[in-house]
Protein backbone atom coordinates (compact mmCIF):
# COMPACT_ATOMS: atom_id res chain seq x y z
CA UNK A 1 0.00 0.00 0.00
CA UNK A 2 1.83 3.61 -0.92
CA UNK A 3 2.22 6.07 1.48
CA UNK A 4 1.18 9.23 1.30
CA UNK A 5 2.02 10.83 4.03
CA UNK A 6 3.95 14.34 2.84
CA UNK A 7 1.78 14.80 -0.15
CA UNK A 8 -1.13 17.09 1.20
CA UNK A 9 -3.12 18.25 -2.30
CA UNK A 10 -2.34 19.54 -5.80
CA UNK A 11 -1.75 22.96 -6.81
CA UNK A 12 -3.95 24.10 -9.54
CA UNK A 13 -2.88 27.35 -10.62
CA UNK A 14 -2.40 29.68 -14.31
CA UNK A 15 1.16 29.09 -13.86
CA UNK A 16 1.12 25.71 -12.64
CA UNK A 17 -1.15 24.85 -15.67
CA UNK A 18 1.42 26.45 -17.56
CA UNK A 19 4.20 24.43 -16.65
CA UNK A 20 2.13 20.99 -16.98
CA UNK A 21 3.30 21.27 -20.55
CA UNK A 22 6.70 20.85 -19.53
CA UNK A 23 6.20 17.63 -17.46
CA UNK A 24 6.22 19.91 -14.25
CA UNK A 25 3.46 19.13 -11.52
CA UNK A 26 3.03 21.27 -7.87
CA UNK A 27 1.99 19.78 -4.98
CA UNK A 28 1.61 21.50 -1.50
CA UNK A 29 3.39 19.32 0.87
CA UNK A 30 4.14 18.71 4.75
CA UNK A 31 6.50 21.47 5.72
CA UNK A 32 9.12 18.33 7.44
CA UNK A 33 9.36 16.72 4.26
CA UNK A 34 12.77 16.33 1.92
CA UNK A 35 13.17 15.64 -1.47
CA UNK A 36 13.68 11.96 -1.89
CA UNK A 37 10.06 11.65 0.75
CA UNK A 38 8.38 13.22 -2.02
CA UNK A 39 9.80 11.76 -4.82
CA UNK A 40 8.86 8.32 -3.21
CA UNK A 41 5.43 9.18 -2.71
CA UNK A 42 4.59 11.04 -6.13
CA UNK A 43 5.76 7.70 -7.59
CA UNK A 44 3.73 5.46 -5.78
CA UNK A 45 0.36 7.71 -6.04
CA UNK A 46 0.43 8.32 -9.32
CA UNK A 47 2.81 5.47 -11.16
CA UNK A 48 5.18 7.61 -12.84
CA UNK A 49 8.93 7.93 -12.99
CA UNK A 50 10.52 11.69 -10.96
CA UNK A 51 12.98 13.36 -12.54
CA UNK A 52 13.69 16.11 -10.95
CA UNK A 53 12.36 17.85 -7.81
CA UNK A 54 12.28 21.67 -6.64
CA UNK A 55 10.89 23.35 -3.52
CA UNK A 56 10.43 26.07 -1.95
CA UNK A 57 8.89 27.60 1.19
CA UNK A 58 6.18 30.33 1.12
CA UNK A 59 4.03 32.21 3.89
CA UNK A 60 0.49 32.66 3.36
CA UNK A 61 -1.24 36.17 4.08
CA UNK A 62 -1.38 38.02 7.02
CA UNK A 63 -4.30 38.59 8.69
CA UNK A 64 -5.62 40.73 10.80
CA UNK A 65 -7.17 39.84 13.98
CA UNK A 66 -10.84 41.57 14.40
CA UNK A 67 -10.67 42.22 18.45
CA UNK A 68 -7.15 43.47 18.62
CA UNK A 69 -6.58 45.14 15.57
CA UNK A 70 -3.17 43.46 15.12
CA UNK A 71 -1.77 41.82 12.56
CA UNK A 72 -1.15 37.83 12.80
CA UNK A 73 1.37 36.58 10.35
CA UNK A 74 0.59 34.10 7.63
CA UNK A 75 1.85 30.43 8.29
CA UNK A 76 4.35 28.41 5.99
CA UNK A 77 3.57 25.80 3.46
CA UNK A 78 6.22 24.25 1.58
CA UNK A 79 5.21 23.28 -2.18
CA UNK A 80 7.36 21.03 -4.61
CA UNK A 81 7.69 21.63 -7.95
CA UNK A 82 7.72 17.87 -9.23
CA UNK A 83 9.08 16.78 -13.10
CA UNK A 84 8.52 13.61 -14.37
CA UNK A 85 9.65 11.90 -17.53
CA UNK A 86 9.12 12.38 -20.85
CA UNK A 87 5.22 11.10 -22.08
CA UNK A 88 3.73 10.33 -18.67
CA UNK A 89 1.46 12.46 -17.08
CA UNK A 90 -0.72 12.50 -13.57
CA UNK A 91 -4.64 12.06 -14.37
CA UNK A 92 -5.90 14.37 -12.01
CA UNK A 93 -4.55 17.31 -13.13
CA UNK A 94 -6.19 16.81 -16.81
CA UNK A 95 -8.67 18.21 -17.87
CA UNK A 96 -8.58 21.03 -15.60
Amino acid sequence: MPNYTCIKKPIISEKSSLLQDQGVYTFEVDIKSNKSQIKSNVESAYGVNVVNIRTLITKTAQKRNARTGSWMAGKKIKKALVKIQNGQTINIFEGV
